[in-house]
């Protein structure tokens, strides 16, 4: 992925959940029909996610575009063909007939997304949800979340503790939700 070709990125529209499958029948529309001059690279813009379900913790690839891929291409009536007709694309984004190119900024902000090294945690938890601790010396206490630090991955939880309530800070594992 390198923004030096001498084509441009374009926006292909796909129908969502087929990103891949119309990476695929580009890059073989390509290999058959000797485009490989024209379609330098195929890319499903996505990013590492940490999701926190049923106290679990999982790495997930998520689509930072669903349903969008981008093409660096060089854009004239064989390549543009090439791309339109294949199956699963619904079209170019663009403005009217013709497709608009993205600027290098949009590009490389988009590629520099996709290569960050730490995942992005996504957690089901909002400030003001109910919550049980189900780990920890307050197992079973029910309390309501004050704070969320998706950074350290920690929540601040308001615990009734001796009558009055009290912020308890604790990991996104020890709680769940009510």
């Amino acid at each position: 992925m390198t923004l030096e070709n001498e084509g441009k990125w374009y926006v292909i529209h796909t129908y969502s959940g087929y990103e891949e499958r119309v990476k695929k029948n580009i890059e073989q529309r390509i290999k058959f029909s000797d485009a490989g001059n024209a379609v330098f690279d195929i890319v499903i813009p996505t990013e590492e996610e940490v999701e926190v379900r049923s106290g679990q913790k999982r790495n997930v690839t998520k689509k930072i575009l669903p349903g969008y891929i981008l093409v660096n291409m060089k854009l004239d009536d064989q390549s543009w063909g090439l791309v339109r007709n294949t199956a699963g694309v619904t079209g170019f984004v663009s403005s009217g007939t013709t497709p608009v190119p993205l600027q290098k900024e949009e590009v490389s902000r988009i590629l520099k997304q996709m290569e960050t090294k730490t995942p992005v945690v996504k957690v089901g938890l909002r400030k003001g949800q109910g919550v049980r601790v189900i780990d920890g010396p307050f197992t079973d206490f029910v309390g309501a979340i004050e704070e969320v630090n998706p950074d350290k991955g920690k929540v601040k939880v308001l615990l009734s503790l001796f009558g009055r309530e009290t912020p308890v800070e604790l990991d996104f594992l020890q709680v769940e939700k009510l």
